[in-house]
């Protein structure tokens, strides 16, 4: 487990990175993972039910929003612990000076459909001005081979630095580089990014290079 402060100015929020060791801690593994996130951080969990779109949950107390589908949390409420669950997907979370904060699922899709973008939207409805943000694990270039029409319509969008090679020298999408495109576009600055991918490095869930069920959480607990 990493586990780090994201700041912006005086206020800030609590951000932990669980991987393999803690072991799965997704939706699926029901009661057994709902021990291990308290294990990790005593309360309630809001967490939903990732469907790889831009929908943003508002969640308004501790628990709030538990199993809706959607792919954003964000909260103006200090104390209220926001998850998401990702298995090679980047989470990706935001603080404001405000206390505001969220947290995003985006994988291709998500981010494809604006997930970053509509969460930067609903954060700033609530309150939010600046806006500094965590990249955590997720896949890699060296790691994605991706279908040539998928990636011309996203290097499009998000132009040519989300265009990659994997080890062998095929073409890539750099999941981590079209996360930073987004949060550039939406005025959010990334101060902290972990690095590490998924598929190649030890101690994390892959589904693409290992076919695994279980998913590490990302775990965000606003000041």
């Amino acid at each position: 487990m990493i586990s780090t402060s994201l700041r912006s100015s005086s206020r800030g929020a609590l951000l932990h990175w669980t991987g393999r060791g803690e072991g799965d801690v997704g939706p699926g593994a029901g009661a057994a993972g709902e021990r291990r996130r308290r294990a990790i951080h005593a309360g309630e969990w809001a967490w939903l039910r990732q469907v790889h779109g831009a929908c943003v949950e508002v969640v308004a107390a501790p628990g709030g929003v538990q199993g809706q589908p959607g792919d954003a949390l964000v909260t103006a409420v200090p104390g209220v612990a926001l998850a998401v669950f990702t298995a090679d997907c980047a989470p990706v979370a935001l603080a404001s000076p405000e206390g505001v904060v969220g947290l995003v699922h985006a994988g291709w899709r998500g981010l494809d459909a604006g997930v970053i973008e509509a969460a930067a939207a609903a954060m700033r409805a609530i309150g939010a001005t600046r806006l500094d943000a965590a990249l955590g694990p997720c896949i890699h270039a060296e790691c994605y081979e991706f279908g040539a029409e998928d990636l011309d319509r996203l290097a499009a969008r998000w132009g040519a630095p989300v265009r990659g090679q994997t080890a062998e020298g095929r073409p890539a999408l750099d999941l981590p580089a079209a996360v930073r495109v987004a949060l550039e576009r939406c005025g959010a600055d990334l101060v902290i990014e972990s690095g590490a991918c998924t598929a190649c490095a030890d101690g994390w869930f892959s589904h693409r290079a290992r076919g695994d069920a279980g998913r590490q959480a990302t775990l965000l607990v606003a000041a």
